[in-house]
């Protein structure tokens, strides 16, 4: 089983990454992991408080959690599980660290990422993915989006059933 980091700034259309996954034919059973960068501060403070991180989940919206637990029970036979994790840090060697412990096979990125920060802190996570020894894969979201609405139009309401199932 393969576990895939996938960069986020919690927008749901990041979401749209596990179709990318679960299509692709070379991945099969994967872990998904979705992961957002920051920089740390260099206020004493902020960093005596680092391990009091919530408000940072507060920061995923509900619908982001809704979606993940509906795309877990979509693709439930190839995607094994969804998490979300915060990397604090900029350098190549601690995000090396983050990637073996996390036992990170793969990074993928949508073939059209942007970066957006969602506070002052973060950071593009690109330099670090680029550097870190992991395997990066870019995947074309919005081809497999588009395939996917074609496939699901040309299905009989009676045989879309089968259709996921198979």
């Amino acid at each position: 089983m393969k576990r895939i980091l996938v960069p986020t700034d919690f927008n749901v259309e990041s979401i749209k990454t596990i179709d990318a996954i679960a299509l692709h034919p070379g991945l099969e059973e994967v872990t998904v992991v979705f992961l957002h960068a920051f920089k740390l501060s260099d206020s004493i403070t902020d960093m005596l408080m680092l391990s009091r991180r919530s408000k940072d989940y507060e920061k995923i919206s509900d619908e982001f959690n809704q979606k993940i637990d509906a795309y877990t029970f979509k693709y439930q036979k190839k995607v094994k599980g969804i998490g979300v994790e915060f990397f604090y840090g900029s350098t190549t060697a601690a995000f090396r660290n983050l990637i073996d412990g996390l036992e990170i096979d793969l990074v993928v990125y949508p073939k059209n990422y942007n970066f957006s920060p969602i506070n002052k802190y973060s950071i593009d996570p690109k330099y670090l993915t680029a550097r870190c020894g992991c395997e990066v894969l870019e995947l074309d979201t919005e081809v497999i989006a588009k395939e996917k609405e074609l496939f699901d139009t040309k299905i009989q309401p009676e045989r879309a059933a089968e259709a996921v199932s198979a």
